[in-house]
């Protein structure tokens, strides 16, 4: 199966985009190590892992492209619109996680994807993808922003973007086992494929630009805020849970090792220092009773 050239012109689209973020939260933490690694795919593609580590304002990101193709679709990715027997298959994405030094600062997800598949359908193509913030001290002037800028880049498009986005959002990004969203939303979208190509990859790439100005403002404001060992604390008691959804339900992780991609790119979204506890102090209960507030 031959790439088209609309997959060949979204995957350079795709990987501008990744170098634009890479450079955008180089500009926000000039100590943090930064590691590149390009990889190749058993069956075709391959792409670009960039792991930030140890910083002063990042403890651990990272900002991976990747462009594969593959003889069997997994599961974790059919689109419901697509028909036929699918089996060939070209993906091209960019997936972002950035879990802060500062527990103040909240961790972020981003994604976007592209895949063609070799069904006989006119609508062989898909977009996906979306964004989320997950504070441990939540901000309600952070949250209002997050979500302004997700509306209005949703309002360029349609009127509708938004309020269906924002409930799937909130919809895919729950733990069920712990009957509590994962942070406090955003967007998340699948399957689109109702318009014209070229609409809906703009809009991919729009919410990445979005992405980056929104969640940069959120740095600047609360990288520099003090905090001490107990809110260290909580912020690794509560990147448990970010562990527990990425393991049991997201589907981007499943797709990954479904597809046999490569192991350390798709676990590389996970924090660098975690804790499980059920023994909770009289100031983490606190903590946790005004995060659940908002989840």
């Amino acid at each position: 199966m031959k790439k088209s050239n609309d997959f060949v012109e979204i995957e350079s689209l795709f990987k501008k985009l990744q170098k634009t973020i890479i450079n955008g939260f180089m500009s926000l933490d000039t100590k943090v190590d930064i590691k590149k690694t390009n990889w190749k795919y058993k069956s075709g593609g391959g792409g670009l892992s960039c792991e930030f580590i140890d910083g002063k304002v990042i403890e651990k990101g990272m900002i991976n492209f990747s462009s594969i193709e593959g003889l069997v679709l997994p599961n974790s990715a059919l689109a419901k619109k697509i028909k036929g027997n699918v089996k060939k298959f070209h993906a091209t994405g960019v997936s972002i996680v950035i879990h802060p030094e500062n527990p103040f600062v909240p961790c972020s997800h981003f994604n976007i994807r592209y895949f063609e598949t070799d069904s006989k359908s006119k609508k062989n193509w898909w977009f996906g993808g979306g964004f989320d913030l997950t504070p441990y001290f939540v901000y309600p002037k952070d949250v209002s922003l997050w979500h302004d800028s997700a509306r209005q880049i949703c309002d360029n498009y349609s009127a509708s973007y938004y309020k269906d986005f924002s409930k799937q959002c909130d919809e895919y990004f729950f733990n069920k086992h712990r009957n509590e969203k994962r942070g406090v939303g955003g967007l998340f979208f699948d399957n689109l494929n109702n318009r014209e190509k070229d609409f809906h990859k703009n809009f991919v790439l729009d919410t990445g630009k979005t992405y980056l100005q929104t969640y940069s403002q959120i740095i600047k404001k609360r990288k520099n805020k003090k905090y001490n060992k107990i809110h260290k604390t909580f912020q690794q008691i509560r990147r448990g849970r970010y562990v527990e959804f990425n393991l049991v339900y997201d589907r981007g992780t499943l797709f990954g090792l479904q597809s046999g991609g490569r192991a350390e790119s798709i676990l590389m979204s996970m924090p660098p220092s975690v804790i499980w506890t059920g023994k909770k102090n009289i100031e983490l209960a606190k903590f946790e009773k005004n995060l659940k507030k908002y989840l």
